[in-house]
């Protein structure tokens, strides 16, 4: 019985920590992305910094990346950005992968 236990807890802990990484990355992606729609609305770096976790608070209102975009291409819209949504899914993919290189090089 105890390997099986064993076994189980690893198995539990592995996918914790996955996880927790997959947080993290969703986390930083969002961050990234708040940081390229600051710089596409000319903000100042400590209001970037700012809408940066802005838009990392943003995730949280509902499941899925559909709550970041509408925030993100809603504010560039507001700011007079000539851009669409499908740019802002774009960053979302390219972030991502940027997000776990960063992650992935921090540890």
């Amino acid at each position: 019985m105890t390997t099986f236990d064993d076994r189980e807890r690893a198995a539990e802990a592995h996918f914790a920590l996955g996880e927790e990484m997959a947080f993290r990355v969703t986390a930083r992606r969002n961050k990234l992305v708040g940081h390229w729609a600051a710089g596409m609305m000319k903000l100042t770096a400590e209001e970037a910094d700012a809408y940066g976790k802005s838009v990392v608070q943003a995730d949280f209102e509902e499941a899925g990346d559909e709550d970041v975009v509408r925030k993100v291409f809603g504010d560039l819209i507001a700011a007079g950005v000539e851009t669409t949504e499908d740019a802002v899914r774009a960053q979302l993919t390219l972030q991502t992968f940027v997000a776990r290189q960063q992650l992935s090089e921090a540890q």
